[in-house]
């Protein structure tokens, strides 16, 4: 694949804090003790990385037990054991999306791959891991994918499998309904081995995690991903102290994340998850639901109480909960870092613009519990640029950022190329015109009346606004008159900016798996370049 960077700065909706982190300035920098660039660090993160050997121990043997049950390739259970012996890990993660989900988890998966490779090359044993968010119960947010149909339109699969409201989407099983989904995205991708690959692990009795475990240990069996299920009992149980300490440290956490939050909108920055005096860092399981656990402050020497639903209990019940039946706990997004860091020998977390700005707050919640902060660095991030929308890019002389505009301004942008070459011309030679015209008016008038100068520039720009707005109105004329061009906008709005975002937020990464065939990972991860911190435009 080509590839042609196009800085963030450039792409619609991006926060400052992500820009300065990627430029690293100084500003952000008492947010994030390491700069983006993995290279810079890596070595000298391994040195100070501190993972025990018991642990390690137990987590490897949960490793291999849940890559064993989805048919991991040898190259995986090889990875296991290598990070058993010793080696560390890039970690990075997303929620079990149906079909895969979006581009992007493929992307994560690689950058993963790429990174963890450039730290083995260069003498620090390390490992790929992805992170199945099982426990999240936003069923709403993964229970579809977004596929290209052969009409160029985005259509939407969505897989009818239910439980219970806000339970873990791990816990939710596919019944036969399921069989439908395949059916239908099979239909919308066309004949595609990746449909057989999808019919293999979308299937009655298998759930959202299982399935795209199963999914993604076939998809990256070249490398060897390690995938882990942060829902795994044996896992919470590894984790129990860091649920403990978030509950024992409560209120200390909160007043340091508070105090980020401030800091960070000090700086001109946004707090990613609002704290308040009652939030906790903590879930816990009700009836087969997730829900929060509150606090209620007390005076300074009164004992914090909790509340969980209706019920209310003591900072001394809750931890004996927590002992007695650890798997009933989860951790909200500001701790599920650093319980994955606690389980985890982790080098370096990949992630993306959100991410990014979550570990901008979790700093405080690291060094508590940790006491040293997992560097983040960002994921690769790209379009993939097809043959038809690159076509129709090329013939009107267009770029990606001109699709990010909207699609009316594209319709505009469209016909004004498609205008009669003798029209564009006409137009081209009356703008030149009346600049070179105005030139010696206002060298004149500067020996004149110098005041009179600003007044003659002042005269141009009107009959320039005057002329270019003739312009686009004869465009949309244009436009009016030709549905096909109407139709090219929505096509490239469809396929590089659906829906308002970014291509690889919106479509499902199955769809170009189907469109590019096998080969399609080994372009991505040949490609993927991870000092290369801008967003990459990608064609064949």
């Amino acid at each position: 694949m080509k590839s042609e960077c196009l800085p963030f700065s450039q792409i619609p909706h991006t926060t400052k804090l992500f820009t300065d982190f990627l430029s690293y300035s100084p500003q952000v920098r008492q947010f994030f003790p390491h700069s983006p660039r993995f290279s810079e660090w890596f070595r000298d993160e391994r040195a100070v990385l501190s993972y025990l050997s018991d642990r390690r121990e137990r987590v490897c043997a949960a490793l291999e037990r849940q890559n064993a049950a989805w048919d991991a390739c040898p190259k995986t259970m090889e990875n296991i054991a290598r990070m058993k012996a010793g080696a560390s890990a890039v970690v990075t993660g997303q929620q079990v999306g149906l079909f895969g989900g979006p581009l992007f988890s493929l992307f994560k998966a690689l950058t993963a791959v790429k990174l963890a490779e450039q730290a083995t090359d260069a003498g620090v044993d390390c490992v790929p891991v992805f992170w199945l968010a099982t426990e999240d119960h936003d069923l709403e947010e993964i229970n579809h994918v977004s596929v290209p149909g052969s009409d160029w339109a985005l259509h939407s699969v969505m897989a009818q499998s239910t439980g219970k409201l806000n339970a873990p989407v791990g816990a939710i099983k596919f019944g036969n309904e399921i069989e439908e989904a395949t059916r239908q995205v099979a239909e919308l991708l066309g004949e595609s081995e990746i449909n057989e690959v999808l019919r293999d692990a979308y299937r009655p009795g298998e759930t959202f995690g299982t399935a795209f475990a199963r999914l993604f240990s076939q998809l990256f069996s070249d490398w060897g991903v390690i995938l882990l299920d942060a829902s795994d009992p044996e896992l919470h149980r590894i984790a129990e102290p860091i649920y403990r300490a978030a509950v024992e440290r409560t209120a200390e956490l909160d007043s340091k994340l508070e105090a980020r939050g401030k800091a960070l909108e000090a700086a001109g920055y946004h707090q990613q998850v609002k704290v308040t005096p009652s939030s906790t860092l903590l879930f816990t399981l009700s009836d087969g639901a997730r829900v929060p656990i509150h606090r209620q402050p007390g005076g300074a020497s009164a004992t914090i109480g909790f509340v969980i639903g209706e019920q209310e209990l003591s900072q001394a019940e809750l931890l004996k909960r927590i002992s007695s039946a650890p798997e009933k706990f989860s951790p909200n997004v500001l701790l599920r870092p650093v319980v994955q860091d606690y389980l985890l020998p982790t080098l370096a977390y990949a992630g993306g613009a959100a991410e990014v700005a979550y570990f901008a707050q979790v700093g405080e919640v690291y060094q508590t519990l940790l006491g040293k902060i997992t560097p983040i660095v960002p994921r690769f991030s790209g379009t993939v640029l097809e043959a038809k929308p690159k076509a129709f890019l090329e013939r009107y002389n267009l770029r990606l950022v001109d699709v990010f505009r909207g699609l009316e301004s594209l319709r505009e942008a469209l016909a004004e190329q498609a205008m009669e070459q003798i029209l564009q011309k006409s137009f081209d030679a009356a703008e030149s015109a009346l600049q070179n015209a105005m030139r010696p008016i206002r060298e004149s008038l500067a020996n004149l009346d110098k005041t009179l100068v600003e007044s003659a520039a002042t005269a141009e720009s009107k009959m320039l606004y005057q002329l270019r707005g003739l312009r686009s109105k004869a465009a949309r004329a244009e436009l009016r008159n030709s549905e096909v061009l109407q139709r090219k906008a929505e096509v490239l709005s469809n396929m590089l900016y659906p829906n308002k975002t970014l291509q690889e937020r919106e479509i499902g990464g199955i769809y170009f798996l189907a469109r590019r065939g096998n080969d399609f990972l080994r372009e991505l991860h040949d490609a993927i370049q991870t000092d290369c911190l801008d967003h990459q435009i990608l064609s064949p």
